[in-house]
Formats: C-alpha cells, structure tokens, sequence
C-alpha cells in the first residue's frame, strides 16, 4: 500500500478517529513539513510554474549547503509528498498532486462554523 493509498482510506480528522496503522503512514508527511526549511522547500516547489523546481533553484534561498539542502528534499522525497526527477546533472523535484490533496482532506471538517 502506497502513501496515497493509506490517504485516500482515511476520512477528515473532523468525521472519525484515524486508525493506527494510517496515523504511522500519515505521519511522516506531517513531520517532513514540520521543519521550517522543509516548508519552504516545499512552498518554493509548489509556487513554481508546474509545481516543479530544480534543486539548483532552490539553494540560493537558504544560507545551507547544498548537502543539507538536498538532505531537506530527500526526507521531503520520502514521505511520499515530492516525486524527484535526474536530468542530465540536476534533480527536479515536483510535489505531488495527490499526496498534497489528500493530506490537505484530512483538516477538512464536517462540523458547521459557530
């Protein structure tokens, strides 16, 4: 079962309690964009034109390394919430759509505003 599939079983927060087994799915998503520089990698990649940027646009951004930076993408990578691409020397990262849409779904509330 992908991470997209573990999103795509749980209903809102607001409706049910989640279960075990999709909180430790879920999870690593909600710490990857819990790091400050995580959330603006993320918002940088998500904010450019097709949602997709090279690494080589992202590194003037931040007073990091490189190596630091590319460690952000790559917790960024494996929690599912960016797909990575090589061409030629330089690896595009793009966000991605699904885990985006099923994440945001889960603050989604059934309950009326007071």
């Amino acid at each position: 079962m992908s991470i997209s599939d573990d999103l795509a079983c749980c209903a809102p927060l607001a409706r049910e309690p989640m279960g075990e087994a999709q909180a430790e799915a879920i999870a690593p998503m909600l710490k990857a964009l819990a790091d400050p520089v995580r959330l603006r990698l993320m918002s940088m990649v998500m904010s450019r034109e097709g949602a997709e940027a090279c690494a080589c646009e992202l590194l003037p951004a931040f007073e990091l390394s490189q190596p630091t930076i590319s460690h952000h993408l790559k917790v960024l990578h494996e929690s599912g919430l960016v797909e990575r691409e090589k061409r030629g020397v330089w690896v595009y990262y793009r966000a991605r759509p699904e885990a985006i849409a099923a994440l945001g779904s889960l603050f989604d509330s059934v309950l009326a505003p007071a």
